[in-house]
């Protein structure tokens, strides 16, 4: 069997790395670009919503978030029918970063599929999506707490 997983983990720990050093400029590091672009695409989305979208745990999708309210990119705002759930928007600093974050995934897209017909990128994408469907049932069942049999 061929190893796509660990090609799939070396392409995305490349992307993240190159995004990481491209970003710091806008104080976004360690993957809070992820967030911030979903923030801006779903604006008043709730914190749980927003860590189920990008996979990651409750406790790594908070620190990333105080973080983006830190640097001034994305603020919480109340419910208006109930004040204990918060909603994330982001601010006119943060919309203003998203563009340039947009411009550098249509590049890393491009590049990413250079020398590929249209067909084959279209192939690609959709067996991608069934790789990620299956392994959600995998995600959702652990993070249940459950446990996997190899």
């Amino acid at each position: 069997m061929k190893e796509i997983l660990r090609e799939i983990g070396m392409i995305a720990r490349a992307l993240d790395s190159i995004s990481n050093i491209e970003f710091k400029e806008y104080d976004l590091t360690k993957g809070q670009y992820l967030y911030l672009v979903r923030i801006c695409e779903n604006p008043g989305i709730i914190q749980e919503k927003l860590a189920e979208m990008i996979k990651v745990d409750r406790t790594t999708a908070a620190r990333a978030i105080i973080k983006l309210e830190m640097n001034g990119l994305i603020e919480k705002r109340a419910d208006e029918h109930n004040k204990k759930i918060k909603k994330l928007f982001p601010t006119e600093k943060g919309n203003a970063v998203f563009p340039f974050i947009k411009r550098e995934n249509d590049y890393s897209n491009s590049v990413a599929l250079a020398g590929f017909s249209e067909s084959e990128a279209e192939t690609i994408f959709y067996l991608l999506q069934r790789v990620r469907k299956n392994i959600e049932i995998d995600w959702d069942f652990v993070k249940k707490g459950n446990k996997r049999t190899y």
